[in-house]
């Protein structure tokens, strides 16, 4: 009975070894089908951005060095707005106390000039007159010589002196006549270019005014970078003072959107425009947006650690959109490199930079 026992379970061991032996190869076969059909995927990291988007700086203000703008008035961000409609207000009193300054500056030297003018235009009436009766007298002279065949040596030699004397006064007046034009000509020119100069600061203060107000360059959502500002970090308020030139705020488009990524000096070889990829927002793991490469950059850039490594910036154009996508927000990108890889036949996703 041992015996035949024994020999039972043998039987049994040889079978399920045998069987075990001959599904082996199936099931080989299906991995190695499954692994051909698979994809090669490079992971790389980055930030969403707007294709569309516009800077707002702090105005420059012409003529004038003022340190910093005070805020009075600003849009939120995340607000929509359409062209045209106003971002931010500054305080605008010291360039509209300046402009009334300078108006009343300028219509002061207006003033002067027209009386300037009217001054000369008298003057100018008077020496002409004398000019004039100098002239007379000096043909008078003339034609009192013409009597000295008829007249006494005493009235001849009292009328040659009277011919000297109007030849010199109308040679004197005319001289004269000419420099006294030159002086007030000059005079008012002087005026006039005061009365520019001062024009030209009353419109500069204008201007300036006008920059107080800054309107949407396009329509968009208004998203507010951060900024050193008064010992720290972060997005401007109402009450807070900007320096001019400083980037404060953006209006960016979010119809459009893309992603800047770095892509290291390895994984860049892998890479080519119109390759196809996934994004993923870090902030929504839900959402993945269909995309592909749109611009490789020829020139890498230095690393923080060492010169001999370089990365690549990657511009990956996203197709679709939603309210929820977003300028800075981390990202995720699956490129799909399966056929700069040679046709891979194992599934691998590389992390890239």
């Amino acid at each position: 009975m041992i015996t035949t026992g024994a020999v039972v379970v043998l039987g049994i061991v040889a079978f399920v070894f045998v069987g075990s032996r001959t599904k082996t190869p199936a099931i080989g076969t299906s991995a190695a089908s499954a692994s051909t059909n698979a994809s090669l995927v490079l992971r790389l990291k980055g930030t969403t951005e707007a294709v569309q988007s516009r800077a707002i700086l702090a105005p420059l203000l012409a003529g004038q060095s003022v340190p910093t703008l005070t805020i009075i008035h600003l849009t939120t961000a995340g607000t929509r707005v359409k062209q045209g409609d106003p971002l931010v207000e500054f305080d605008r009193q010291a360039q509209m106390r300046d402009f009334v300054d300078k108006q009343a500056d300028y219509a002061k030297l207006v003033d002067q000039v027209a009386e300037e003018q009217a001054k000369e235009n008298t003057a100018r009436a008077k020496d002409e007159t004398e000019l004039k009766t100098a002239e007379d007298n000096l043909r008078k002279a003339e034609l009192e010589m013409q009597k000295e065949e008829i007249v006494s040596r005493i009235d001849a030699e009292k009328n040659q002196e009277n011919l000297d004397e109007a030849k010199a006064t109308f040679a004197q007046l005319r001289e004269t006549f000419d420099l006294k034009r030159k002086a007030a000509l000059a005079a008012i020119r002087i005026l006039e270019i005061q009365r520019d100069r001062t024009q030209q600061t009353m419109l500069h203060a204008r201007a300036n005014a006008y920059l107080m107000q800054i309107r949407s360059p396009l329509d968009g959502v208004v998203v507010l970078n951060t900024i050193w500002k008064q010992g720290t970090m972060g997005e401007v308020q109402e009450g807070d003072q900007v320096r001019p030139g400083v980037p404060f705020m953006q209006v960016v488009n979010p119809a459009t959107m893309q992603v800047r990524v770095l892509a290291n000096q390895q994984d860049f070889p892998s890479l080519q425009v119109g390759q196809t990829a996934k994004v993923r927002l870090d902030a929504y793991p839900d959402l993945v947006f269909p995309a592909k490469l749109d611009q490789l950059a020829p020139i890498g850039e230095g690393g923080d650690f060492s010169s001999k490594l370089r990365s690549f910036v990657v511009i990956v154009s996203i197709s679709g959109n939603d309210p929820k996508l977003m300028p800075d927000l981390s990202a995720a990108v699956d490129v799909d490199i399966t056929k700069q890889s040679g046709g891979s036949n194992a599934e691998s996703v590389r992390g890239g930079s």
